[in-house]
């Protein structure tokens, strides 16, 4: 049987998902033009197949791909098992579409906890909002990781290279690198990160030469834009302590991921005991825990405008 994807609109938007992960599958707009604008990544296995998977519940890598807990080890792929679950769609309105998994054989497998994990997806005309909901339906202390994972065209318009464009934060900041080993593991300590001007980051793919960028201390609000562009992608994460920033390295991949995480990844060499890695998420038994990030798509025009209406 054919899985459907899923569909929400607004006056500016068409957004797709596919209940597989719950992932984002197309963020379109129709300009005055009649020209579409598709602003996700739309996939090739050349570069990444991925789109935007949905990360929980853990980010990036496990040594050796396991964890331990309570003195049992378990298995678990890269970014968690949510983006490649089948999740239920609970709710479906013009501008909302609410996805759930809960616990069953195959995550219990993986991960030894009663949950549901929801994702809800809210078009309000230019911006989605994402919501991230996790019920601990045990009777134990959980711990998890939770994330996001878009990919976005670059150049977005055309007309533009990849190195037209910048990643840009909303105010002034001094962010710090996590330190990485060369097979993508937490190593070493945080080293500062230098901004143009304090806010830029220039894009080129030899950016992403020793892989993901991940910072922290970082401002919550960044946007994806061409230097003298028409069109950018904002990514807002009030709740988020770590940005990661990727294309898959040493190719001329035509896209970039934004990725708002909660928590990092395994330490090199270290096989982790979840209920001791630091950073994770711990919620009590019956708890809820409740995250909201956002893409927003626009033309800069616009943005400038609405902040001058504003000031007036």
């Amino acid at each position: 049987m054919k899985r459907e994807r899923i569909m929400i609109t607004s006056d500016r938007l068409t957004v797709e998902i596919d209940p597989l992960g719950a992932n984002l599958t197309s963020i379109c707009e129709t300009a005055v033009s009649g020209e579409k604008i598709e602003y996700l990544w739309q996939g090739d296995k050349r570069y990444w197949a991925g789109q935007a998977p949905n990360l929980f519940p853990y980010i990036a890598r496990m040594t050796d791909g396991r964890y331990s807990l309570n003195g049992k080890e378990y298995e678990m792929n890269i970014h968690g098992f949510a983006k490649d679950s089948l999740f239920d769609l609970v709710c479906l309105k013009k501008t909302e579409a609410v996805f759930s998994l809960k616990d069953n054989m195959e995550t219990y497998r993986q991960y030894p906890y009663r949950f549901e994990f929801t994702v809800c997806y809210h078009l309000w005309k230019n911006r989605i909002d994402i919501t991230l909901r996790v019920k601990n339906m045990d009777e134990k202390e959980m711990y998890f990781g939770i994330g996001g994972h878009p990919g976005f065209n670059v150049p977005i318009e055309k007309g533009f290279s990849f190195e037209d464009y910048v990643l840009e934060f909303s105010d002034e900041c001094r962010p710090k690198r996590i330190g990485f080993s060369s097979d993508c593991f937490v190593e070493g300590t945080p080293s500062v990160f230098t901004l143009e001007d304090n806010r830029r980051i220039a894009m080129s793919h030899e950016l992403f030469d020793q892989d993901a960028i991940v910072l922290t201390e970082v401002g919550k609000q960044v946007t994806l834009k061409a230097r003298n562009g028409g069109r950018m992608v904002r990514v807002t994460y009030p709740n988020m302590d770590y940005l990661g920033i990727w294309h898959t390295p040493n190719t001329d991949a035509p896209y970039v991921c934004i990725e708002p995480w909660s928590s990092l990844p395994s330490r090199k060499g270290i096989v982790e005991d979840l209920a001791r890695q630091p950073g994770l998420v711990r919620l009590a038994a019956k708890e809820e825990y409740v995250n909201t990030w956002s893409i927003e798509v626009d033309e800069l025009r616009n943005v400038y405008e609405d902040v001058m209406e504003c000031v007036v």
